[in-house]
């Protein structure tokens, strides 16, 4: 397993924790609380993140389940990033090693067809030819415009967020807010001007359409649309159908990977690896960081001021400022005194929707699976393998029948599943011959109608309609597993924190 090397809860930590006033207690060491801690002990402050379980990296993760195969247990490609963090926080110097694949996708079809796209631009054109020679000189323009609007989306996600300043501030500070405000919506009407009239009524379009609406704009064939469908579902309880999820379809060329846009990395040695990186980067600026530290409660003083945490076994840990890496159903149904927050609040965070209907699906099995219809000459692995392969997905029908299924408060009778082999490119996480295959399925109900995630045979029975699935395209894989760790959404929940498992919060 990773992240052993940190401290976890002993007598020493405990006095090593309780004896100091900290500048900053993080609850949780997922990757974006590791982040912030390293970023802040960089600035000199001291710094202690609690984790609750027994490794950090929330849902970065890796773990060897199975003697020899170790699992990425939820997040499972590396893309969405920010270069500058990688950068900023020298991750590669700290132990990341991304593995790019030789293709970006592998679209398997039950009729002996297939499409992989992403080992260039004659390539692609070639692939999407088999299927619409109007698709193939569509999808250059396609993917042009939505860089042209990742460009607009790269700016948002690098600025610091507007806020509003709450109770009294000094002059000198609502000036500051008031000159931080104007820089930042100067900018974000200078990139709007840059896109153009034309290009910015496309992206509200975009950004507030059904899926299927924007690429019955631009494509005819089934195949290229389902499996570029695929990247608006991900992970989600919508259907491709549902006003806003075209929004998503701009992962298929945010992500990127040393300035390679539409660049979905595996990690060497899993996800974990990641949050080792930042850990190690946070650790030599001088953060503590200690596992199986739950943080029960926040601590706050009758005036209002926090005070810091109290710990599970009843340990405080005293801090003026606390961040917070929970969910944030978490932090303010479980943590915070309820009496302090507004009654509105308290109901919108109560009601908002936090429900997906992910199950994760981590195998082992002892040789590589074999798509009946792609016979491209490579004896081992090929580029199909390293790709994201698409399986149920050879129409948009399919994925929105699967997600009516759902709808109707049972798991998909054919569900549509992200299919990863990260061992095709990393020798680090299983024995020669042998790999790993991470399956991200959907969809499933938290709460199904038919049945319940606490009973084994319901569970298994879902991994089978899963595996023979694979079958279809991949004869005898079912017969090719040593075992599996299956992640429904209650258990995601309960393992990970991950309220309603909606995996958008790591």
């Amino acid at each position: 397993m990773w992240g052993r090397s940190f401290s976890s809860i002993t007598s020493s930590t405990r006095n090593a924790l309780k004896d100091k006033k900290w500048d900053v207690i993080v609850v949780g060491g997922g990757h974006n609380g590791l982040t912030a801690a390293a970023y802040l002990a960089r600035a000199g402050l001291s710094i202690a993140v609690l984790e609750r379980r027994h490794l950090i990296g929330g849902a970065a993760v890796t773990e060897e389940l199975i003697p020899g195969f170790k699992f990425s247990r939820c997040s499972y490609l590396h893309s969405l990033l920010r270069p500058t963090i990688v950068r900023e926080l020298e991750l590669m110097r700290h132990g990341l090693k991304l593995l790019k694949p030789m293709a970006s996708s592998f679209t398997p079809c039950l009729d002996g067809r297939y499409l992989l796209l992403g080992l260039n631009d004659q390539r692609d054109h070639l692939e999407i030819s088999k299927f619409s020679r109007l698709d193939a000189d569509a999808y250059p323009r396609y993917e042009i415009q939505l860089q042209k609007f990742c460009k607009f989306m790269d700016f948002l996600l690098d600025s610091r967020t507007p806020e509003t300043f709450h109770g009294d501030s000094s002059f000198n500070n609502q000036l500051r807010d008031k000159w931080h405000k104007s820089v930042f919506w100067a900018s974000c009407l200078r990139h709007a001007l840059s896109l153009g009239q034309k290009d910015m009524v496309e992206f509200i379009d975009l950004l507030l359409s059904p899926t299927s609406k924007v690429l019955n704009k631009w494509f005819e064939s089934d195949v290229l649309k389902a499996t570029l469908a695929g990247d608006a579902i991900i992970g989600s309880m919508v259907s491709i159908q549902t006003s806003g999820s075209g929004y998503v379809l701009l992962h298929h060329v945010m992500g990127e990977t040393d300035g390679d846009r539409n660049i979905w990395s595996h990690v060497e040695g899993g996800m974990g690896s990641i949050s080792v990186a930042i850990s190690n980067a946070a650790k030599e600026a001088g953060a503590y960081i200690v596992t199986d530290a739950e943080v029960s409660q926040l601590v706050v003083e009758e005036s209002g001021r926090v005070n810091g945490v109290l710990l599970a076994d009843g340990t405080q840990v005293y801090s003026s400022i606390v961040l917070s890496n929970a969910t944030p159903y978490t932090t303010f149904m479980d943590l915070v005194p309820h009496s302090l927050l507004p009654e509105d609040f308290l109901r919108a965070i109560k009601n908002s929707d936090y429900s997906s209907g992910t199950t994760k699906i981590n195998v082992a099995v002892d040789r590589l699976p074999h798509f009946q219809c792609c016979k491209l000459g490579h004896p081992e692995v090929g580029p199909q393998h390293t790709a994201t392969i698409r399986i149920g997905s050879e129409s948009m029908e399919e994925i929105d029948s699967a997600c009516q299924d759902a709808w109707n408060g049972i798991p998909s009778r054919r569900p549509v599943m992200e299919m990863t082999i990260p061992s095709s490119l990393d020798k680090t996480i299983s024995s020669p011959g042998k790999h790993v295959v991470s399956l991200f399925t959907q969809y499933t109900p938290y709460k199904p109608s038919d049945g319940s995630w606490e009973d084994p045979t319901y569970r298994e029975s879902y991994a089978s309609r899963c595996f023979k699935l694979i079958d279809e395209y991949a004869p005898n894989f079912s017969s090719s597993i040593i075992g599996y760790d299956m992640l429904t959404p209650p258990d995601l929940e309960r393992e990970f924190g991950l309220t309603g498992q909606i995996i958008g919060h790591q």
